[in-house]
């Protein structure tokens, strides 16, 4: 058994137990207050974008139109925007800008997979940022968003200002094989076995392409169970202590419809990135811009070492462990972190 002392010099020494990272939220000494959001605002402005292939993609703009522009970077993909993603800015601070994806949220048709790709979404910011005529913009996404987050400030890095994330996801199959086959399985046994068990013995050694199939299916009522079987379970290991309204959102047939018709899109064709490492084989493109990311200790469905390795690659970084934290920017580390990162950045 290690001494204390030995103890004291893992909990600092980076590339240990927390990687190049810090404790954050209530692990932080001499912590303050957990931050919360902002109180709720709504839009002063909201468009439709045509991008081609029938797709018609929602935006909209709150808090200050001379401030600081940010866009919100939904998750999934095919999860959608909520009226609480615009609280973690200032409002007197922030142009504060949110987008539906393709098929997700207010964005026509719903679920739609016709030309909905990671480099179809990557094009629609372009589209939005030069439609506002904004030069630079702060990228914020957690989950899925912070994948999407990333492959654009690779691809435009001149008009990413910086970048706050949170749930780091590579789009790697290593993550999709332990969240969907196996891994989150043993330490949500409860919740796996209603999402596994959906699916006929003779294909569940690949649960995701089962999936994918039968919400793919011409069946409506087919698409509609597998939508509610995967979404639920999503939704149920995304807290460290779980959510019941979040487990719930399984039985909103439209959301669920979309969230899981997308991910698995997305899911088996590994994001269309080019190669099995693209984000961290690229990730010299971006080391100069400002970034915060944040990563529960507890999250099992993007595993922490995604975060790890992207602070490996990414030393400048600021990367901010949540020690009693899940997956959601619901718990309030994470909400507490990020808020407090935006608060920084608003110059």
């Amino acid at each position: 058994m290690a001494n204390n002392h030995s103890l004291d010099a893992l909990s600092t020494t980076p590339g240990t137990l927390i990687g190049t990272g810090k404790l954050g939220g209530l692990g932080r000494s001499g912590a303050q207050p957990l931050r919360k959001l902002y109180p709720p605002i709504e839009p002063y402005a909201t468009g439709i974008l045509e991008v081609g292939s029938g797709h018609s993609v929602y935006y909209e703009e709150c808090g200050n139109p001379n401030g600081k522009p940010v866009i919100f970077i939904h998750g999934g993909p095919g999860g959608g925007c909520t009226e609480g993603n615009r609280c973690f800015f200032d409002p007197k601070l922030y142009r504060i800008i949110l987008m539906d994806q393709r098929g997700s949220g207010r964005s026509k048709p719903t679920a739609s997979l016709v030309d909905n790709t990671t480099w179809d979404l990557v094009r629609d910011l372009e589209t939005l940022r030069e439609k506002l005529g904004i030069e630079q913009w702060m990228c914020f996404g957690g989950s899925w968003g912070s994948t999407l987050a990333l492959v654009y400030a690779i691809e435009h890095p001149a008009r990413v200002s910086e970048l706050v994330m949170r749930g780091i996801f590579l789009m790697k199959d290593e993550e999709l094989q332990f969240f969907f086959q196996q891994g989150t399985s043993m330490i949500f046994p409860d919740a796996y076995q209603a999402y596994s068990q959906h699916i006929p013995v003779a294909e569940r050694n690949d649960l995701i392409s089962a999936y994918y199939s039968r919400l793919t299916s011409n069946d409506e009522p087919t698409r509609r169970e597998a939508a509610k079987f995967w979404t639920t379970w999503e939704m149920s290991t995304s807290f460290a202590k779980p959510n019941v309204e979040y487990i719930l959102k399984g039985d909103d047939a439209e959301f669920a419809a979309a969230f899981a018709r997308i991910e698995t899109h997305y899911f088996v064709n590994l994001g269309w990135l080019p190669t099995p490492d693209h984000i961290l084989e690229s990730v010299d493109k971006i080391r100069h811009i400002p970034t915060v990311f944040t990563h529960g200790r507890y999250d099992v469905v993007c595993p922490f070492k995604s975060a790890f390795d992207l602070s490996q690659k990414f030393p400048e970084a600021e990367f901010i462990v949540c020690g009693q934290s899940g997956h959601s920017a619901g718990e309030e580390e994470h909400t507490s972190e990020l808020v407090m990162a935006c608060d920084r950045f608003a110059g």
